[in-house]
C-alpha cells in the first residue's frame, strides 16, 4: 500500500471512529438503564429497594411503577419472571422493587407482625418525587402473589397516591376486603388463573409460604374498585387468541362495563399460580398449576396503565 492510500485509510478509520463515538455518545441516553440499590428509613429501620432507571438526556420527572415481589420471592426472580425492566427501557419509565422485611409483606393478620410497608412506600414516593424522578400524577402500583395482595390494600387504603394499579395471581385478604373502600375511581387491573392451587380463584385459605389465612374471591376482590368507579353490572368479554394449545389454559378478558376508570380482569382459565407470559423454574411443576404463554403479563400491565393515563 502507498503512502498516500495508508494515509487515506487512517483518515477513513478516525473518521468512523469519530461517527461511533458519536452515536455511542447519543444513543445509551435512551437505552441504558441504570439497575441500583438503595436504603431509606422508616421509622427507624433500613428498608431496601431496588431502582431502575434509563438515563435520558432531558431530566423530568416520569411515569413510576412500584412492584412487589412475592413474599418469598426476591427482586431479581421478579424482574426475570416478569419482564416490566425490558418495556420500561424503551418507554423511560421507572421501576421500583421494594424489598419485603423477613420475606414478609404486611397484608393482613396472617402475615406476621407489621413491618410498616405502606410507610416505606410513601417514603419512596416522597424522595422520588422530591428528587424530580417521578411524576406524582403518574405513579402506579403492581405486585405478584402476596406481592398483589400489598398492592391491593394499598390501592384500598391509600388511593391518593397512585394513578392505577395491578396486581397478579392473588386476592384480597379477607380481613382486608370489608374495609377496602378507595376514596377516588382508581383504574385497577388483575390476572389469576382458575386453577391456581395456591390463591383460590373462588376464595378461601390461600396456601403462599408467607401467607395462609384466608382471602374473597377474584370477583369480590374486583368489587371495592368496581363500587369505586361506579361500573355497571355488564362485562364485555373478549377471548384472547389460543397461541400455545398444549398450556393447558386460556385468556379471556373481562372488562367492567361503564366504568369512570377501567376496571378490568384477565382471566387465565386453566392457569395456576404464575405468571403468564414467562417460563421461569419457580413456575414449573405440578405444585403451581399450569403456565400460560399467550400473553405477556409485562406487556398486559405496562399496556393497561397507559391506557388509564389516556383516560381510555
Amino acid at each position: 500500500m502507498s503512502g498516500q492510500n495508508r494515509q487515506f485509510s487512517n483518515i477513513a478509520l478516525l473518521v468512523l471512529w469519530g461517527l461511533a463515538g458519536l452515536i455511542m455518545m447519543l444513543i445509551p441516553h435512551t437505552a441504558r438503564a441504570a439497575d441500583t440499590r438503595a436504603t431509606i428509613e422508616v421509622n427507624g429501620h433500613s428498608r431496601n429497594l431496588r431502582l431502575v432507571e434509563t438515563s435520558r438526556l432531558k431530566k423530568t420527572p416520569r411515569t413510576t411503577i412500584i412492584v412487589f415481589h412475592a413474599g418469598r420471592g426476591s427482586v431479581t426472580r421478579l424482574q426475570r419472571s416478569l419482564g416490566l425492566d425490558d418495556i420500561a427501557r424503551k418507554s423511560g419509565a421507572v421501576l421500583v422493587y421494594p424489598v419485603a422485611i423477613g420475606g414478609r409483606w404486611d397484608v393482613g393478620k396472617a402475615s406476621g407482625p407489621a413491618t410498616d410497608d405502606a410507610q416505606f412506600v410513601r417514603a419512596i414516593i416522597t424522595k422520588l418525587v422530591a428528587d424530580g424522578v417521578a411524576d406524582k400524577r403518574k405513579i402506579y402500583v403492581a405486585g405478584v402473589s402476596s406481592g398483589g395482595m400489598l398492592a391491593m390494600r394499598l390501592a384500598c387504603e391509600s388511593t391518593d397516591l397512585f394513578a392505577g394499579a395491578a396486581a397478579l395471581i392473588a386476592n384480597l385478604p379477607a380481613d382486608l376486603a370489608s374495609n377496602c373502600k378507595p376514596s377516588k375511581p382508581l383504574p385497577f387491573l388483575l390476572v389469576n388463573g382458575t386453577g391456581d392451587p395456591l390463591v383460590p380463584f373462588n376464595g378461601g385459605k390461600a396456601s403462599l409460604a408467607d401467607y395462609t389465612d384466608d382471602v374473597v374471591s377474584t370477583q369480590a376482590s374486583l368489587v371495592p374498585f368496581a363500587d369505586a368507579a361506579k361500573c355497571s353490572q355488564q362485562i364485555t368479554r373478549v377471548d384472547f387468541p389460543d397461541r400455545d394449545p398444549n398450556d393447558g389454559s386460556r385468556v379471556i378478558s373481562e372488562k367492567l362495563a361503564g366504568c369512570n376508570v377501567p376496571v378490568e380482569l384477565l382471566r387465565i382459565e386453566g392457569g395456576g399460580h404464575t405468571i403468564p407470559g414467562r417460563r421461569t423454574p419457580s413456575s414449573r411443576g405440578a405444585a403451581v398449576g399450569a403456565q400460560n404463554n399467550d400473553i405477556d403479563s409485562a406487556r398486559m400491565i405496562f399496556d393497561f396503565f397507559k391506557r388509564a393515563a389516556s383516560g381510555r
